[in-house]
This record gives C-alpha cells, sequence and structure tokens, in this order.
C-alpha cells in the first residue's frame, strides 16, 4: 500500500462519531440509556432530525431507541423481517437511500411513530457474522437523498453498535436467551443434488470465519501498518501463485490471476480500506467494512460475470482478513475432529481430496454445479454433495448438526430428536439396500431371459480401481485421465502419468480399461494451461477436449507415449473425447499410430493391440457415423454433454439442470439411431455418462439395444438389481411402439412398463 493520504471527510464523520461513542459506552448507565444518547450523537453529527436503532428480538425488529420519533413507540413497534423499509433492510442485508419514503413498495406506516412528518429516510443493516441483527437508520423532514459520506458513515457506525449489541451490554438477559433461542431454532435448507447420498456431522467451514472482537482502533497508525503488512504478504502470495504457471501462454487461468492481480494492488480497495481505518476502526473491522460494502453490491448486480469479479474481490478480502488475524489454515490443514459435513462457497477437486475420507460426511456447496469436476471426484470418494444452497452462512454456524439428504435436495440444520430419528430411519432403510446390492457383486449382470450385460464403472483417481472389486464391475468403461492433471500444480510429465496408467491397468488385471484423452479446457481450467487468450462466453462449447489436444498436440503426443509404455503386453483401449467431425479422430487416432511406431523403432515393448474409440458427445457427430464408424472399434457415448447440446441447455444452470429429461423422445429417438447405425456397422456401442447410472434410465438404454453402461461404482448395486429383474426381449418388442407415440410423461411412460413387467427400479 502506498502511503495513506489526508483522512477524507467520510473518515472526519466517522471519527467525530466513534469518539463520541466511546465516550457514551464508557459511561456509568443502564443500556437504555445508552441507547437513546447513541441515537443523540449520530442524529447530531449527521444532521438528522431522525436517527432510529432497531434490534433484531423474539424472530422480529423492535425500536429500541429513537431521537425524532415518538418515545411511546420504543419497545412497542415491532416489524417482521421483510415488513417495511426496516424489515426489507434485514432481511436483504442491503443499505436503502430514499428520498421519498412512503413511495417505496415496501413502506409500512406505523401511526404510534409519528414518522409521517418524514419525507427522506437512509438506513443499513447492523451486521454479526454475515446476519443482520438490526437496522440503523435516520430521516429528515424534507425530501432529499443522503449523500454517499453521510451512507458510508452509517454502515461504519453500524459496525461498532454490531460489536456492542455483541458484548452484551446494550440488550438485557431475556432479550439475549430469546435471541439465542431463536438463533438456535432448527431450519431446513433446500439446494440441488449434485451427488448422491445422506450424511450426518456438524458443519465445519472450509475456511474458518474469522471472527472480529475489536472493531475500534486505540493506535491508528498501528492498525495501518498491520494491513500494509498483510497487503504485502498477499501481493506475494498473488504473485507466487502467477509465477507457478509453467505452460502455454494466454488464457483462462491467466485472466483469473490478472484479475487477482489488479484487485490486489488495486489503488482504490486499499485506500477504502484505509479510510475505514481513519475513522478509527481497527485492521480487521477496516477490512470486514468494506467487505460489507462489496457484499451489499454483489447483492444487486445481474450480470454474471460482473457477479464473479465481485466474488474474487471478496475472496480476496478473506484472503487478507485471514492474513491479518494470523488464521490462515483451512478446515483440512486443521484436520477434522469428528464426522463433519463441509461448507464452502466452492471448491476444487484438489482441496476436496485433501480432507479425511473417514469423518468427511459430506459438502454443501453455495455454488456448485453438475457440471463441475470437484463433483465427479466427491461421486468417486462417495461423499453425498448439495449444491447451490442460499442463506447458507447466515443460517448455519461452525459446530451446528446437519442432517444432508442430497436425494431430497434438503439439509436440516440443528433438527430436532424427531427429524433425527425420522432421518436415522431412512439412512438404515439406504444401507440395508446398500447391503442387498453388496450381495449380488459376485452375480452376473445378466437379464432375467438371459442376455449379458457389459457393466463397468468410470474412474479418474488411482483410488478408484479399487470399486472394481467391491462392485464387481467387469472393467473400467472411463478412466478420466485429466483428474491427474487437474489436482497437480504443474503439467504431470511423461514418466509420471505413465506410472499411473500402469498402476491402473495392474489393479484392473484381466478387466478391461478404456481410457479417455484428457478432456480439460471449458469448466475445467488448468492452473498452468492456458487454453485461449479471451474469456469464453460459451466455455461447454468452446476450447476443450480434442480441440485443446489437436491445437497442443505436445499434450498428446506426450500421453500417447504414456499410454502406450503402460500398455506394455496389454491391450490398450482408448478415447478421444469431444469429436464433432470425423477428421478430429482421424488426426488424434494418427498421433497415437505415429508415437507407437517411434517407440517401437526406439526397442520398446509394445502393447498386444490398441482399440480405437470415440465419445459422442456432439450430435453433429451423428450426421458423419457412416464415415467415422467404419474406422472405429468401439463407440462410447457421453450423455451428460450430448443432453445439454441437444436441448441447448447449459445443465450447471439451476433453472434448466431438471428442466430436460434423458427420457424424453428428443433424446431416446437420437440414441435409438444412433445404435442402430453403430450395430449394423458392427462396432460395440456404450453409454459412459450419468443416464446410465439410473436404473430407470438404464433400463430405457438397454431397451435400445445398448448392451455395456460404464456408470458411477454407486450405481453399480442398483443398476444390476434391476438388469437382473429385467425380460429385455419384452423391453425391446415395446420400445418402438414407446418411441412412435410417446405420452407427455415419457418417464412415467417408462414408469409403468417396469411396474407391469416387475422390474426392480429401487423405488
Amino acid at each position: 500500500m502506498t502511503a495513506p493520504p489526508p483522512p477524507s471527510s467520510t473518515a472526519q464523520s466517522a471519527r467525530s462519531i466513534l469518539t463520541r461513542l466511546h465516550e457514551v459506552m464508557a459511561a456509568r448507565t443502564n443500556a437504555q440509556a445508552k441507547l437513546n444518547h447513541v441515537v443523540q450523537v449520530i442524529a447530531e453529527c449527521l444532521d438528522s432530525e431522525v436517527c432510529s436503532i432497531y434490534l433484531l428480538r423474539d424472530g422480529g425488529l423492535e425500536l429500541f431507541a429513537t431521537r425524532g420519533l415518538k418515545q411511546e413507540a420504543v419497545h412497542v413497534t415491532r416489524l417482521g423481517l421483510g415488513e417495511g423499509l426496516v424489515g426489507t433492510i434485514a432481511q436483504r442485508i442491503e443499505m436503502l437511500n430514499l428520498d421519498e419514503a412512503a413511495a417505496h413498495p415496501d413502506f409500512a406506516y406505523r401511526p404510534e411513530t409519528g414518522e409521517e412528518l418524514y419525507h427522506s429516510f437512509a438506513g443499513v443493516p447492523i451486521i454479526r457474522r454475515e446476519r443482520a441483527v438490526g437496522v440503523l437508520c435516520v430521516q429528515h423532514v424534507d425530501p432529499r437523498r443522503y449523500d454517499e459520506i453521510e451512507i458510508e458513515t452509517l454502515q461504519t457506525v453500524a459496525m461498532v453498535i454490531s460489536e456492542l449489541i455483541a458484548n452484551a451490554q446494550l440488550i438485557d438477559t431475556r432479550a439475549q436467551s430469546d435471541a439465542a433461542a431463536a438463533d438456535q431454532s432448527a431450519q431446513r435448507l433446500s439446494g440441488q443434488k449434485l451427488v448422491d447420498g445422506m450424511g450426518q456431522g456438524v458443519a465445519v467451514f472450509h475456511q474458518p470465519r474469522v471472527e472480529i472482537e475489536h472493531t475500534v482502533a486505540d493506535d491508528t497508525e498501528a492498525e495501518r501498518h498491520r494491513v500494509y503488512a498483510a497487503f504485502d504478504k498477499m501481493r506475494a502470495q498473488i504473485d507466487k501463485m502467477a509465477s507457478q504457471a509453467e505452460f502455454g501462454v494466454g488464457g483462462e487461468h491467466e485472466e483469473v490471476l490478472e484479475t487477482y492481480k489488479m484487485f490486489a494492488y488495486d489503488e482504490g480497495w486499499s485506500r477504502r480500506i484505509n479510510e475505514a481505518i481513519d475513522s478509527g476502526l481497527t485492521a480487521e473491522a477496516a477490512i470486514e467494512r468494506v467487505q460489507q460494502r462489496t457484499r451489499m453490491r454483489m447483492r444487486q448486480i445481474d450480470d454474471p460475470l460482473l457477479r464473479d469479479r465481485m466474488h474474487d474481490l471478496e475472496d480476496l478480502s478473506n484472503r487478507l482478513l485471514r492474513i491479518v488475524s494470523g488464521k490462515m489454515g483451512t478446515a483440512a490443514q486443521l484436520g477434522l475432529q469428528q464426522d463433519s459435513i463441509l461448507i464452502a462457497r466452492n471448491l476444487g477437486p484438489a482441496e476436496l481430496l485433501e480432507y479425511d475420507r473417514r469423518r468427511l460426511k459430506g459438502v454443501i456447496l453455495e455454488e456448485g454445479s453438475l457440471t463441475a469436476h470437484v463433483i465427479i471426484v466427491a461421486r468417486a470418494m462417495g461423499v453425498p454433495v448439495l449444491g447451490r444452497v442460499r442463506e447458507l452462512r447466515g443460517v448455519v454456524r461452525e459446530g451446528d448438526m446437519l442432517l444432508l439428504d442430497a436425494a431430497a435436495g434438503s439439509v436440516h440444520v440443528r433438527p430436532s430428536p424427531a427429524t433425527i430419528d425420522a432421518f436415522a430411519a431412512k439412512l438404515e432403510i439406504s444401507q440395508k439396500r446398500r447391503a442387498t446390492f453388496a450381495a449380488l457383486r459376485d452375480l452376473p449382470a445378466v437379464t432375467r431371459d438371459g442376455l449379458p450385460i457389459e457393466l463397468m464403472i468410470n474412474a479418474g483417481l488411482r483410488e478408484d480401481v479399487t470399486a472394481l472389486d467391491l462392485t464387481g464391475a467387469s472393467g473400467i468403461g472411463l478412466f478420466r485421465t485429466e483428474f491427474q492433471f487437474l489436482v497437480s500444480a504443474t503439467m504431470p510429465q511423461r514418466e509420471r502419468q505413465q506410472r499411473l496408467y500402469r498402476d491402473v491397468l495392474d489393479a484392473a488385471g484381466d478387466r478391461p480399461v478404456i481410457f479417455r484423452t484428457v478432456d480439460i479446457g471449458g469448466d475445467k481450467a488448468l492452473p498452468y494451461m492456458r487454453a485461449e487468450a479471451e474469456q469464453e462466453e460459451n466455455p461447454a462449447m468452446g476450447w476443450r477436449a480434442l480441440r485443446i489436444a489437436l491445437e497442443r498436440d505436445g499434450l498428446l503426443k506426450v500421453q500417447a507415449r504414456a499410454l502406450i509404455e503402460a500398455a506394455a503386453g496389454r491391450t490398450l483401449n482408448v478415447m478421444f473425447p469431444m469429436v464433432a467431425e470425423p477428421w478430429e479422430y482421424q488426426a488424434a487416432r494418427q498421433i497415437f499410430v505415429d508415437q507407437r511406431a517411434w517407440l517401437a523403432g526406439q526397442g520398446k515393448k509394445m502393447p498386444v493391440a490398441i482399440r480405437y474409440g470415440a465419445m459422442l458427445e456432439v450430435p453433429g457427430l451423428a450426421e458423419t457415423l457412416d464415415l467415422i464408424l467404419p474406422h472405429l472399434d468401439f463407440l462410447s457415448i457421453g450423455t451428460n454433454d450430448l443432453t445439454q447440446f441437444l436441448f441447448a441447455a447449459d445443465r450447471a444452470h439451476p433453472r434448466l439442470a431438471e428442466r430436460y429429461d434423458w427420457l424424453s423422445p428428443t433424446v431416446m429417438r437420437f440414441l435409438a439411431r444412433v445404435t442402430r447405425e453403430t450395430q449394423a456397422a458392427k462396432v460395440t456401442i456404450g453409454v459412459c455418462g450419468e443416464m446410465g447410472g439410473r436404473p430407470l434410465e438404464a433400463m430405457a438404454l438397454l431397451g435400445l439395444g445398448i448392451n455395456r453402461l460404464s456408470i458411477t461404482p454407486a450405481g453399480i448395486g442398483p443398476v444390476k438389481a434391476m438388469i437382473r429383474s429385467l425380460d429385455l426381449a419384452a423391453l425391446r418388442r415395446d420400445i418402438g411402439a414407446m418411441l412412435a407415440h410417446p405420452e407427455p410423461d415419457p418417464r412415467g411412460q417408462y414408469r409403468t412398463w417396469a411396474a407391469a413387467h416387475g422390474v426392480d427400479l429401487g423405488e
């Protein structure tokens, strides 16, 4: 940080109020007298005719003190959260600045206050631990908007009032107990299921909250130097992150780092923190004060790109706050002490892998999406995940008991004994069913009428291979090689890649493993590889997967050598992701052919055979199947990307995630056509997307003629139970009519057929 400018009028105004408030609080008077004096001071310093303080009590906002409104309204006037202007401020945790209060749609008239005399209104939330615990507001007879200086002064003062309230000097014992009781109430939050499962544990924040104990500074210059040192340390950390990039030039990651650096060196940000310190706040309180301003701005931003940028700034603020307070560790580094449910805004796969799997019972994300690669890692770890849970930090505190039911899309916070009992009963049923599935492990995946089905698992980590033995799967139908790239700080060298691939093949034994070449880009940005110089507006349809691999063929050449050497003496199965046109497949295949020839010339031991496949994720490839099928050993359908491309619908979008059904005629007819053409060419066809891991959807796929499913390990048991109860010949006889005459509820149509034919769907 540069040398501070002279204190602004904002800082001087706030400091003047804080100095006088300090005197008020030091006085030997009761709580009500102090509050009465506080509103007098604020009103005088801001030259405002009315100043009022509302505090949260019994679940509502009660007028605790006022100058300007009728005194008989104190402790009488109450507003619910979301009721009136005061209730709106508390509920939304945002300020209001109005020249005509009565014109606002949320205005609620309270005749006992005498407020009909006043036109202008400004209010700010009193925030504690990211929750509104009250509202500070001012009013004026003449219609006018309060200046930015006045609003910022109010926000600074509100922060100090928050500390005073927290120190229990302004609320009587009964009010405290009432607030505590309200705060301890059981709540149910909703979200989006990202990984199925149930879990019980205490709430643990990935980045533990920094509790600000002191807001008013004793020595302004000392606080300023603490912030200087924290800024220096944070900037050094960001610069180090940027210097670790070792591969490629340009791209999304570079942009993220540049944004971080821009904010880290932003003079405006540091100036605002300096001004907050000038006003009399401690270093921690100054950072938090500016961060509160950021949060309020974020709530008013509709543009997702700008909102992401504001999130970046908040992340940096959190980093700065942890540095200045000396609390830098994540919950993983501190260690989980008991069964825990992890809470975070978002997580990367490497961060998730740092946690003790024995004690990690679930994850709740404020954001998150079905397509994020951390979700795939969580699924492989067997950890249920609930995403897009709003109001999470406002409701949940560290150490709260949580019951996570991802299938129901809910989490119970501080549950009642009855809720805990019901959850335990449901969990027991779930565990018994899992035990039933475990008993199927050694039984073949054969339909009731004797048709064998190839049931394989998806994997991406060395540890995932153990699921082969645990589930009885016939092999790995999709090994996501990019996971090694995603959890690594630098590009994995050929030897390291080779070691992983050999370990996987050794663990699989004589069971086949299909390796998908690295699928990066889009939402799977590497911290050391820049895929594109400009920000992509549609990353799922952008510079990713095979497109990157063919442009930067050095990456694919290294991977080809590693795979070929690892598979020495065995059959190597390799497939290419995101193939859009036949020439892309041919080009990728040729790289493997050339590398095999080169390695053979070096005297290296070769695989017995190499089988090549393509993933059908881009619908356009279906129009050139006749050109590509003669060159394929197998075709694998990736239903995740395929469905979002078919419907032009981003599955990560909360409004679209559940809108389009895998069993819709659009998807089913498309898959039926592809299956017919592929089988006619005598090419093996399978599905390796999420669709195949659900019993009802899997049944429909088998009905189309698909005999290979590669799914999550957790799905093997339920899908095998379905297979063993299915008369496949009967389904294949009937499915033509179901496709020709689909019902408005196709899911119901398939479910009705299953019920009529005794198919075990696990429902």
